[in-house]
């Protein structure tokens, strides 16, 4: 038998104003979309800001519905967007903010396993890193250079 160990190797920032500017602009447009969430049942809002290679900024909310799962969220949204909008593009950063209507989010607060994926789909599609950066309402800002830092073991293309 072997042992496989996986290290995942962040950039930790302590606050918004520790990144680099133009990371604080892209994250300030995703607070912004954060804040126009349709979030009715989890009170839990997303947004995310994607910036293009072609210089273009997309911003995605999560958006929730009754019947769940049917909503989407944050990251989805954008990525998706950005897809079919832009379906030449390479998506270079992400910025993702989550604040809770009901309880404080100080820690910064990773994409979920379904927006991983969707992510690493992208990584793949374009043969080049998505740069992540993640936050809660305020306080530390994380960044990983890739999606591969996130989600190692990632299923993609390849497999099929």
């Amino acid at each position: 038998m072997k042992k496989i160990t996986v290290t995942t190797e962040l950039q930790v920032f302590d606050s918004l104003d520790a990144i680099p500017t133009d990371i604080i602009s892209l994250m300030e447009q995703a607070i912004a979309i954060r804040k126009k969430a349709y979030a009715p049942y989890s009170k839990f809002r997303v947004g995310a800001a994607l910036l293009l290679d072609n210089g273009q900024v997309v911003l995605g909310s999560n958006q929730e519905n009754a019947a769940y799962p049917s909503g989407l969220c944050a990251e989805r949204v954008a990525i998706f967007h950005a897809g079919s909008v832009f379906p030449e593009a390479k998506i270079i950063k992400m910025a993702i903010t989550a604040a809770s209507d009901t309880n404080p989010t100080l820690s910064p607060i990773p994409p979920c396993g379904s927006c991983r994926q969707s992510i690493a789909e992208y990584e793949t599609k374009q043969k080049q890193p998505i740069e992540i950066y993640f936050m809660g309402e305020s306080g530390a800002v994380y960044r990983s250079e890739s999606l591969d830092n996130l989600l190692p073991f990632s299923f993609d293309k390849n497999f099929l």
